[in-house]
């Protein structure tokens, strides 16, 4: 489940998720404010009925909402995934990653997958930086080396 505020200009296109997931399995949710947007959230992490929850918020998300959050995913045994802007990081998330992509000259210009995964926060265990590429025949993620200079 993917859920937004309407008013937000940004679409997605289910299509573009096809190699992840068949694009019929991706529910699309546009709410009024970010108030309605973390009680939909909160409602389906909680119902276990979806096993991953991706929320855009556009404003600071505060502690106690963001604890709800998590209560709700732990209940519905479900994940939840907040995309926020920079800097406006929730004090009750267990981790925090920054997520860029990479330019890589040694692969062919239609392979844009190579990604930069930065956990820049972890209440339970290390820091680290991941390169990683999504392989769309195995359907998983690879870790990869950083590219060379």
């Amino acid at each position: 489940m993917w859920v937004r505020e309407a008013w937000d200009p940004t679409q997605i296109n289910p299509n573009g998720f096809a190699a992840f997931i068949a694009p019929s399995d991706l529910t699309l949710c546009n709410t009024k404010d970010q108030t309605q947007t973390l009680a939909v959230a909160e409602e389906a992490l909680r119902s276990g009925a979806v096993s991953l929850v991706v929320v855009l918020l556009n404003k600071p998300l505060g502690l106690t909402e963001g604890r709800r959050l998590q209560l709700a995913a732990r209940d519905g045994k479900s994940t939840g995934l907040a995309i926020i802007p920079e800097g406006m990081g929730s004090n009750a998330a267990e981790t925090r990653w920054r997520c860029t992509p990479v330019f890589d000259p040694k692969h062919s210009p239609w392979d844009s997958t190579l990604q930069k995964w930065e956990l820049i926060k972890n209440k339970s265990g290390t820091l680290g930086v991941w390169y990683v590429r999504w392989d769309p025949t195995s359907r998983r993620l690879i870790v990869v080396p950083p590219t060379g200079e």
